[in-house]
């Protein structure tokens, strides 16, 4: 509050407010305070924020008062002791500074006593102080500065020395000063400068509380487009990755063709490239522990593969491209509801679930006791157990039949999930990823190599009476893989 609308403001509550005693105190927030005086006009409402310092009449509901209030701080406490039974005996404001004093006469059973209670409305310095009968500082609302302390004499603030405004100079009216609640008092828009000040700090406040709603949908919408474009890259170097799918299959056609005129010398053949409308003779690599059917078996499994992968791949970036879609239409959607103000519907942006991991449709619990959480470069979550009975709890309480489990081969080491919410197959760059996590948190995890069984969860079984973490596979398969934490830790 600026100079003139403090001075307004005392001059109307005064009359209303001296010769009566303080009752009941709700502690509307860490530094804000309301004061029953029983008045038919409301409240004394007294905020000693830095940012909005205020002092003014407020009208609510005692219900209102009570939902909104939160446990009283030290001085509210020290504040309704020291005043119980008080009478106010004086309000003024001080000429040198935006302080205001409220004297109080208190009476105990040995002798009457004076308490002062200090509004210091003063921005960043902006505290409330409680003085005894000799202007000692006994109580403060915040941590003061220097020569404000308690057991010392109260003094203004900046070292006690007087700014008192040149007589005919007027206040800057600045962002969230009071310059325009007064006008608008004065121009007769309002009952009371208390009413006008009420509905001016109420449209500042809300306002605050919308700014800091759109900035926090914001950045999540930014994490998510940023996590969601990451693994759109990612997705599609994979897929570049697969590019020579065909080039296999030709190649293991041409070994075929050329089991009988093929001129091998160790890992290099020569072979006649018989689709070329000229027939050139080409050379290629080939494994030297294989044989050429062997070597054109292994051609044509790397195309299958590969072609299974561009599949699944291109699925999942159709998908990643329409969650892309719908974090751009969020965004677009908060800036409008920013310039429409519609607190309401940035609570429920806030709180739509991300459409990641993996296309989950699961929600996701919170938090798994004994658990560690990563996510693969597919989007898919991958949960490590820690202990041996947190293994079992992994395995056959948090675990659904379709999730992939995996586990190093021959070691003791932790059980390894992979959430998979659909029936098909768990993309082969994720069960890498995951088979390197199972490696690393296992006894072998010092080995450049190590083996690790995977199978569905279905085909686990727990053995009667069997140690915790020990269960039966049905059936399985193995991957050979570097111990390493290759997946991102959530």
């Amino acid at each position: 509050m600026d100079d003139e609308s403090i001075k307004a403001i005392v001059a109307e509550i005064e009359p209303l407010l001296v010769g009566r005693a303080p009752g009941k105190l709700f502690q509307l927030g860490p530094l804000s305070l309301a004061i029953d005086f029983r008045l038919r006009d409301g409240y004394l409402f007294i905020s000693a924020e830095p940012g909005l310092p205020r002092l003014h009449l407020i009208k609510r509901r005692v219900r209102d008062l009570e939902k909104q209030s939160i446990p009283s701080t030290q001085f509210a406490l020290a504040l309704r002791k020291e005043l119980a039974g008080a009478t106010l005996r004086a309000l003024k404001k001080d000429s040198a500074d935006r302080v205001v004093r409220f004297r109080f006469a208190c009476k105990d059973e040995l002798e009457a006593k004076e308490r002062t209670l200090i509004a210091q409305l003063t921005g960043r310095s902006a505290n409330l102080f409680l003085l005894d009968s000799r202007d000692t500082i006994t109580h403060q609302l915040r941590l003061a500065r220097a020569g404000q302390q308690i057991g010392g004499e109260y003094r203004l603030p900046g070292g006690g020395q007087p700014r008192i405004r040149e007589r005919g100079t007027s206040p800057t009216v600045r962002e969230g000063s009071t310059g325009e609640p007064l006008e608008s008092f004065l121009a007769g828009q309002f009952d009371s400068l208390s009413a006008a000040l009420d509905v001016h700090y109420n449209a500042l406040m809300n306002a605050q509380a919308l700014d800091a709603k759109a900035s926090q949908v914001r950045t999540q919408l930014q994490r998510e487009f940023a996590r969601t474009e990451r693994l759109l890259k990612r997705l599609r170097d994979d897929l570049a990755t697969h590019a020579d799918a065909e080039q296999q299959k030709r190649l293991g056609d041409l070994l075929l063709a050329n089991l009988s005129t093929a001129k091998r010398s160790r890992n290099r053949v020569k072979l006649i490239d018989y689709f070329s409308a000229e027939a050139p003779l080409i050379e290629i690599e080939v494994d030297g522990k294989l044989t050429l059917p062997q070597e054109a078996q292994r051609r044509f499994a790397l195309y299958s593969r590969s072609k299974r992968a561009v599949r699944q791949i291109n699925s999942r970036i159709g998908v990643v491209k329409g969650e892309l879609d719908v974090l751009d239409s969020q965004r677009t959607q908060l800036e409008e509801l920013i310039a429409e103000g519609d607190g309401t519907a940035l609570e429920k942006l806030l709180s739509v679930p991300s459409a990641l991991a993996g296309g989950s449709k699961r929600k996701p619990e919170k938090k798994i006791p004994g658990v560690r959480r990563y996510v693969s470069s597919d989007g898919f979550e991958i949960l490590v157990g820690r202990a041996s009975r947190d293994n079992d709890h992994l395995t056959f309480k948090v675990a659904r039949p379709n999730d992939l489990w995996l586990h190093a081969g021959d070691y003791p080491g932790s059980h390894v999930v992979v959430r998979n919410p659909t029936r098909k197959d768990v993309p082969h760059r994720t069960i890498i990823e995951a088979a390197q996590l199972a490696a690393h948190f296992s006894q072998a995890r010092k080995d450049r190599k190590v083996d690790v069984h995977y199978t569905p969860r279905k085909f686990l079984s727990k053995p009667k009476g069997a140690a915790p973490g020990l269960v039966r596979m049905s059936r399985f398969k193995n991957i050979t893989v570097a111990p390493k934490e290759a997946a991102e830790r959530i």
